[in-house]
C-alpha cells in the first residue's frame, strides 16, 4: 500500500538525511516515525533562549532534530516512561525561531500555530506534526528509551531524548507553508 511504501521513506535509517525526507512530505499524511525526538516545553525553551542571550553555548546540539512539545509522566517500575502526551503548541511560538535558527527541522504537539509560526515553517522549510493528545498512555508505549539532556531539576519540563518506534503522526504544516488550519477571514 502506499502508507507501507511511505513508511519507509520516514522511518530515519543511518546515514539518511532526515531533513531531506521531511521534504518530501505533504499536508495531511499520516506516517509512523521511528527515530529521535528531543522533549521540551515551554520552561526549558524560556532557559534556553536567556542562554543564548547570555552567549552561553547549549548543554546539546539542536541540528536536525525534531521537538516534541510534550512533558513525561513519572516512569513507573518497568517502564520506559510514565505517561506522555502532546501539549498546546501554540504557546510555543513566540520561540519557533530560535529553534529553527539552532537547527530544528519539525515540531511535534497537538492543536494549531498561529499564522506567524505558519510562516515561519514556510520560510525555514520546516514541518509540524500533531500526534494524538488524550492518548498519552498509547504513545508512552511507542517510547523504547527516555535519557534527560538538560535542566533535570525541571522535572517534566527537563529536555529528554526519546527513541520512539512506529510514533504517530500527521502532517500538519509541511514546509511549503501548507496546513490543515481554517483561519477566518482578515
Amino acid at each position: 500500500s502506499y502508507l507501507l511504501q511511505f513508511l519507509s521513506i520516514v522511518t530515519f535509517a543511518g546515514g539518511e538525511s532526515l531533513s531531506l525526507k521531511i521534504g518530501e512530505l505533504k499536508v495531511g499524511q499520516e506516517i509512523l516515525y521511528t527515530g529521535e525526538l528531543i522533549v521540551m516545553r515551554d520552561h526549558a525553551q524560556k532557559i534556553i533562549q536567556k542562554m543564548l542571550k547570555n552567549g552561553k553555548k547549549l548543554p546539546f546540539d539542536l541540528s536536525e532534530k525534531i521537538i516534541f512539545y510534550a512533558g513525561p509522566a513519572k516512569t513507573p517500575h518497568g517502564k520506559k516512561t510514565g505517561a506522555i502526551g502532546p501539549t498546546t503548541s501554540e504557546r510555543m511560538d513566540v520561540f519557533l525561531e530560535m529553534l529553527f535558527k539552532l537547527g530544528v527541522i519539525a515540531t511535534v504537539g497537538k492543536g494549531k500555530r498561529s499564522r506567524r509560526a505558519i510562516e515561519l515553517h514556510r520560510k525555514w522549510k520546516r514541518a509540524y506534526f500533531i500526534t494524538p493528545s488524550g492518548a498519552s498512555a498509547f504513545l508512552a508505549n511507542r517510547v523504547v528509551d527516555l535519557q534527560v539532556l538538560a535542566f533535570e531539576d525541571l522535572g517534566p519540563e527537563a529536555v529528554y531524548r526519546i527513541t520512539v518506534e512506529n510514533f504517530p503522526l500527521l502532517v500538519a504544516i509541511d514546509i511549503r507553508g501548507n496546513h490543515l488550519f481554517a483561519y477566518p477571514s482578515p
